[in-house]
């Protein structure tokens, strides 16, 4: 079997190739390009790299000679190893969730995956109210391929457009999943890109929609149609002013500046959200509507009171859904909101509790705590 390692691109193509050669049978290049219907030029580049020429000079070519025939089918899967460890396999479209509802900016987003256009998004807003969800089920209803990757102050070039790993003893380059995104024409999924350093500047290019140089191999790589970037974030790439999101960092105007459109998502409206937190209790089959009128009352009320900087905490859309998640386990509302607000400091998880414990009881009714005063929930 030829050296796989000496190839720098077409590493689909030269499985495709593999799926023809026979050991033992000499080849022309001609008649490769004519049978797996690829470019004379692709199948020339694959067979001068991993096939052995009779003699100099000679149009005819074959695999490497192995130890016996019994040792070709082994070699033919240790190629197939190796090529697959560079293949898309994290491009997909996303299920639909049943417990999603479509609100906010979902249509637009919605119509900027069906255009298949290249129309880059930066979505900000707090962290919880289903921005991810959006764009993930946003695909799914479109039916758009689909990649996320996460990013880290430690992202890199080398975690976004690929590097060499060693697999089964042989150095491989890996394409990265921007590479893999434009490639199979996805939406590739930015997430958290506020928690980014000076490291993913190698993304400028590619919020350009331009062929990308994969440095490490020489290899240009065009985006394929429906290419298109969404990134999303706690802040509008200016930093976080109250702390909040303390890993947050500044974003380099330039690079957003590529971005064609920004969308500012907050938090969902009341019925929005009542719906939202009532599907995650058909989901986990622990339906309680009193419960679920008085959750929603009492993080809007929270909300209200952050807004005005009545407490440092604020419960998120997500937060609800653990709720739910954790009520459907114990059956206990007060012990399933402490179990999910433990994280807080104590005079927050105390001020928290006794404001439930208060819609809980009725000592305050809907239209009562749309009008309560901030000093009730106030954290000393």
């Amino acid at each position: 079997m030829g050296n796989m390692t000496k190839l720098r691109k077409y590493h689909d193509e030269a499985a495709k190739l593999f799926e023809i050669i026979k050991p033992g049978v000499t080849y022309r290049v001609k008649d490769l390009a004519t049978e797996s219907g690829m470019p004379f030029s692709t199948v020339h580049y694959v067979v001068r790299k991993t096939l052995e020429q009779n003699k100099p000079g000679s149009p005819l070519w074959s695999l490497p000679v192995v130890e016996s025939v019994s040792a070709a089918p082994e070699a033919k899967m240790n190629l197939a190893s190796s090529v697959t460890s560079i293949k898309s396999a994290e491009v997909y479209i996303p299920k639909v969730e049943k417990e999603y509802v479509r609100w906010g900016s979902s249509k637009d987003i919605e119509a900027i995956m069906k255009s298949r256009m290249f129309y880059p998004v930066y979505i900000s807003g707090p962290s919880g109210n289903g921005k991810t969800m959006m764009v993930e089920q946003s695909a799914a209803k479109a039916k758009v391929p689909f990649l996320r990757v996460q990013i880290t102050p430690e992202t890199d070039e080398d975690d976004l457009i690929g590097g060499f790993r060693l697999i089964n003893g042989e150095t491989v380059f890996c394409k990265g999943p921007v590479i893999k995104a434009m490639e199979e024409g996805a939406l590739l999924l930015i997430d958290e890109i506020d928690r980014g350093t000076n490291k993913i500047m190698c993304l400028q290019g590619v919020l350009e929609g331009k062929p990308v140089l994969i440095k490490k191999t020489g290899e240009t790589v065009s985006p394929a149609e429906g290419f298109n970037v969404i990134a999303t974030a706690n802040t509008k790439g200016r930093g976080s002013d109250d702390g909040r999101f303390s890993a947050a960092t500044i974003i380099d105007d330039a690079f957003l500046e590529r971005f064609v459109s920004a969308i500012n998502q907050p938090w969902p409206s009341k019925a929005i959200e009542k719906k939202i937190v009532g599907n995650h209790m058909d989901k986990f089959d622990s339906v309680d509507t009193d419960f679920l009128d008085k959750l929603i009352t009492w993080a809007s009320i929270i909300r209200k009171t952050f807004e005005v900087d009545g407490v440092d905490e604020v419960i998120s859309t997500r937060r609800l859904c653990h709720i739910i998640k954790t009520f459907s386990i114990f059956d206990d509302r007060a012990k399933s909101i402490e179990m999910c607000i433990n994280r807080f400091d104590e005079d927050t998880i105390t001020a928290f509790s006794d404001l439930y414990s208060k819609i809980d009881a009725g000592e305050l009714t809907d239209e009562e705590a749309e009008e309560v005063n901030t000093a009730e929930v106030d954290v000393p």
